[in-house]
């Protein structure tokens, strides 16, 4: 009889990522920054929720260079 291989959870939970971000948070080279679309807001010029930081006002960018 076949085994199905064991999936237990992981030890930590997998980081969401926005779609302004770069990189998961904690990632090496990489730090929060403003929202370059709403200016650290989390709001656009309109009212609405800032889709790209999802209203945080924080996004994840890389740091450093090469």
């Amino acid at each position: 009889m076949p085994t199905t291989p064991s999936t237990s959870p992981p030890d930590k939970p997998i980081p969401h990522l926005k779609p302004g971000d770069e990189a998961k948070p904690g990632t090496p080279g990489s730090g929060e920054d403003l929202c370059e679309v709403c200016g650290g807001t989390g709001v656009r010029k309109d009212g609405s929720q800032c889709a790209n930081c999802e209203g945080t006002g924080r996004v994840i960018h890389g740091i450093g260079g090469g």
